[in-house]
């Protein structure tokens, strides 16, 4: 099986600013420590404090599928539905 790579960024609603810096920790934790995630990097940018960059990499399309499902039900998956979203996968 290939590697998944998805990179881009998010962006936050001024409104959602705050809830997405407190759960992002959390988020970041709980995907890291996911069966197949190799690299997961999500940082606020130093310029734009509303853009959030992304770097994931994942062992198998497999693992990123439970990523992804992972996240549907979770409280960053309901806040995540209202970002902008700006990916490229690979």
């Amino acid at each position: 099986m290939s590697k998944i790579i998805l990179e881009g960024y998010v962006l936050a609603a001024d409104c959602d600013l705050a809830d997405v810096v407190r759960e992002l920790a959390d988020h970041i934790r709980l995907t890291r420590e996911e069966k197949g995630c190799l690299v997961f990097e999500v940082t606020q940018d130093n310029k734009n404090k509303n853009r959030f960059n992304v770097y994931e990499e994942f062992t198998s399309q497999r693992a990123f599928n439970f990523h992804q499902e992972r996240i549907r039900t979770s409280n960053w998956g309901k806040l995540s539905s209202k970002l902008e979203k700006h990916y490229d996968l690979r």
